[in-house]
């Protein structure tokens, strides 16, 4: 099985006011990373870190944090990411700027653009491919980048009839909420928030 998930920016406090994250501390978020993600995830499976694990720390710190994560780990490099440590580079099956897989969901294979920085224009964009992002967090940039791709739906629609699809996978994200998460899950996101907006 694989999962995503972005920007758990480990050991940098100010993160929790920022995102307005539901921990008092940098312990408790911690603890809730963990528990959410060796809870979810074996060692068989892989995840996908669209970028930012950490901000701060020692490599010490964050060396032994990262080792503790189950499943095989592959890093999609962010702004914040230090890999220069040969210690820290051995926890990850892979290390990569930008990265393109396939993976299934509800019985369909999808081709996955998988970046950091959200892009405006991808590969395969209208023919379904589906990206996958964080960096924007919750602010503004985000709120503005989907305005863009729900402007696009008209003008690229694919030729199957379905609509570009662009998820932001940050860990702060209410259909995320700390837990890597399955390409079939972040599928269903466009239903889950559309229910949250009636409800609210």
């Amino acid at each position: 099985m694989n999962y995503y998930i972005s920007d758990l920016h480990l050991f940098h406090e100010a993160a929790i006011k920022y995102d307005n994250r539901p921990f008092s501390t940098l312990e408790e978020m911690h603890r809730a990373i963990m528990k959410n993600w060796n809870d979810t995830v074996t060692n068989g499976d892989t995840v996908y870190i669209l970028g930012d694990i950490s901000m701060r720390g020692t490599n010490e710190e964050l060396i032994a944090f990262v080792a503790k994560l189950k499943g095989q780990k592959v890093l999609i490099k962010g702004n914040h990411d230090q890999v220069s440590d040969f210690r820290y580079k051995q926890l990850f099956s892979g290390i990569y700027d930008y990265k393109e897989i396939k993976d299934t969901a509800h019985k369909e294979t999808y081709h996955l653009v998988l970046s950091h920085y959200p892009i405006f224009s991808w590969n395969r964009m209208n023919r379904g491919a589906v990206l996958l992002y964080g960096h924007v967090h919750n602010g503004a940039e985000d709120a503005y980048f989907q305005k863009c791709i729900e402007g696009m739906k008209n003008e690229c629609r694919h030729a199957n009839g379905q609509d570009v699809k662009a998820y932001n996978v940050g860990c702060m994200k209410s259909v995320i909420n700390y837990k890597p998460r399955t390409l079939e899950e972040i599928l269903c996101f466009d239903e889950i928030e559309k229910q949250t907006d009636e409800r609210t």
